[in-house]
């Protein structure tokens, strides 16, 4: 997914801004959103818990109640996006990505390959995910972040969430992911085994 298709394709100086910054900085505005608590009524630097909750239960796949699109939408909002200009699968895209963080956090001190490792994710775990495609990969991807959040990790939303805005879409940078994923785990777990012996 280019980032023309997260935000409006109108040359705005705001869309103009969002496509220098990058998906990076877009999914960092992102998870400060979700993650920070709202200080106030209205306060666009965080959600407050009935925003959150609702993101939380949200099925990105399923139908979407009143309440979770608004929910959506503010945050998508509050972080600089226009979902206004979206198509269903792009919506769909950035609600997996709302949905995880809400659940389980972000945490960019560590690739996510390294954070799998921490949370002794199995790897057949890791690679089913890595190997899934599509709505296969949609519906792993939840579970895992349950896992993860039963271990008391967040994951790198940085990689996870570049990995769902791009599979399908441009493949060649979804696999790169990927594979940055796997070296990364790989390597964590071979640290693990040489400390144990």
């Amino acid at each position: 997914m280019s980032l023309t298709d997260a935000v409006s394709p109108e040359k705005s100086a705001i869309g103009k801004s969002l496509q220098s910054e990058g998906r990076g900085q877009l999914i960092s505005r992102l998870a400060h959103i979700i993650t920070e608590a709202a200080r106030f009524t209205g306060d666009t630097h965080g959600l407050d818990n009935g925003e959150r909750a609702a993101l939380a239960r949200l099925d990105p796949d399923g139908q979407w109640r009143p309440h979770q699109i608004a929910a959506l939408s503010r945050t998508f909002l509050y972080a600089g996006l226009e979902p206004a200009t979206w198509h269903a699968e792009t919506w769909q895209r950035w609600a997996l990505i709302a949905h995880g963080m809400a659940l389980a956090g972000h945490d960019a001190s560590q690739s996510l390959g390294q954070q799998f490792s921490r949370a002794d994710i199995s790897e057949s775990r890791v690679t089913k995910l890595l190997t899934s495609r599509d709505d296969a990969f949609r519906q792993l991807l939840p579970r895992l972040l349950r896992l993860l959040v039963s271990k008391n990790v967040a994951p790198n939303w940085h990689e996870l969430g570049g990995l769902i805005l791009s599979q399908g879409r441009q493949e060649e940078k979804a696999e790169n992911i990927r594979l940055r994923i796997a070296g990364h785990f790989f390597s964590a777990e071979n640290k693990k085994t040489k400390t144990l012996v």
